[in-house]
């Protein structure tokens, strides 16, 4: 994201802050943005910020919260996979092979950062087709 305007009375700045404060709260990284938000929102976190001072540990637990309960973001496909990807959905059908499905698999699995296991399950198949198809989509 773009650095804010150094000077904060101005409207440039007051529309960056927006912009910024609406991404943090759609986007939380992990269990740590949750927690701030819900100290936030029931004035915990004004009331340990005055017990404990500013430096109260806050933003370090939360970082690490961050680190560990990390909400699932979505990795970008790289060449082979959009490659993959591109041809195996140009051709419209219903089953795909035992090959075809163990490559599925291993890009839902890195994009999406899961531990499925390859499956013969025609709709376990089609779904996780759907989902790397919206994400192939975003790319055209």
């Amino acid at each position: 994201m773009k650095q804010p305007p150094k000077d904060k009375r101005t409207k440039a700045y007051k529309e960056w802050k927006k912009k910024f404060d609406d991404m943090q709260e759609t986007n939380p990284e992990g269990l740590g943005d949750v927690i701030e938000k819900i100290t936030e929102a029931t004035g915990i976190k004004k009331a340990v910020k005055w017990l404990a001072g500013e430096d109260c540990g806050c933003d370090q637990r939360k970082m690490k919260l961050n680190q560990i309960f990390r909400h699932n973001k979505i990795e970008c496909l790289n060449e082979d996979e959009h490659e993959f990807l591109s041809t195996y959905l140009s051709k419209k059908r219903k089953d795909a092979s035992h090959e075809e499905r163990v490559k599925l698999f291993a890009i839902n699995n890195r994009i999406f950062n899961k531990n499925e296991k390859v499956s013969s399950c025609t709709s376990c198949v089609n779904a996780i087709v759907r989902r790397l198809e919206k994400v192939f989509n975003e790319y055209r």
